[in-house]
């Protein structure tokens, strides 16, 4: 009886080590970074980094993915009820109620341009010819300051790329904004008519970040602070720079300079 007391008891407390040890992974369907497929399977660059810091550095956790649209992974981050994101620009709105990780893991030296149906006669030739048109936005997503800032524009938010693309097509918006070095690629993956589709004139360049991020709640746990280390030594040992690679990103040890492990 006894003996049997004491296993139910390690049991337990193995159950509790397990809980503990699990991160809750906010994850949008953003391709080709990351993929919500139809049977609900998630795979993406974020978890694929966690996954090494997990072998590479062995901390013993467990991923838990929670798929959602873009503005609701943000809610779930800010609100404590997932414990990281990933890709996310860092903005100093964003700073007060996230924890970012450094180094950026995704660095994208591209363009925001704005896309137009192939068969409208809409030109945008500069910043100002951009206030005649609907313009779809992602619903929580930053791009630049000027245009994040600028209250005169007619934004149409939207939960995805997906729907951005699909009210274009449909003639229900004027013009999409995305990074030009992955919207094509997420069209694609989408399956949606990019052929049907035009890029006007006007576009802004500058480099793109992009960072894991932690709610507040679980940056200021133990298990947070060694994937935030580890994430520092591993990039500066170039060992995460084959994972973002294989998503044909730079590799991340070359704007790492001013971290130290």
């Amino acid at each position: 009886m006894q003996m049997s007391l004491l296993r139910y008891l390690f049991a337990l407390l193995a159950s509790f080590s397990v809980y503990s040890q699990q991160i809750n992974v906010a994850v949008d369907h953003a391709p080709p970074y990351s993929i919500i497929a139809e049977n609900g399977k998630v795979h993406g660059l974020i978890l694929d980094i966690l996954e090494i810091i997990r072998v590479q550095s062995n901390i013993d956790y467990q991923i838990n993915t929670v798929p959602c649209p873009f503005s609701r992974c943000m809610r779930l981050l800010a609100q404590g009820e997932v414990d990281v994101m990933g890709g996310l620009i860092k903005t100093p709105q964003r700073d007060k109620v996230i924890d970012f990780v450094d180094p950026a893991y995704m660095a994208l030296t591209s363009s925001f341009v704005f896309y137009a149906r192939r068969d409208s006669n809409i030109e945008v030739e500069q910043y100002s010819d951009l206030y005649t048109n609907r313009i779809a936005v992602m619903r929580g997503g930053v791009f630049y300051p000027r245009f994040d800032a600028d209250r005169q524009l007619n934004k149409v938010p939207v939960f995805s790329e997906r729907v951005a693309f699909d009210l274009l097509l449909k003639g229900r918006v004027d013009l999409v904004i995305a990074v030009e070095d992955t919207a094509e690629v997420a069209m694609e993956v989408l399956g949606q008519p990019i052929e049907k589709l035009k890029k006007v004139s006007y576009r802004h360049s500058q480099a793109i970040y992009g960072h894991m991020a932690m709610s507040t709640q679980f940056h200021s746990t133990v298990l947070a602070q060694r994937i935030r280390q580890a994430m520092q030594r591993l990039a500066v040992e170039k060992k995460l720079d084959p994972v973002v690679t294989k998503y044909k990103l730079p590799p991340i040890s070359q704007h790492v300079s001013t971290v130290t492990p």
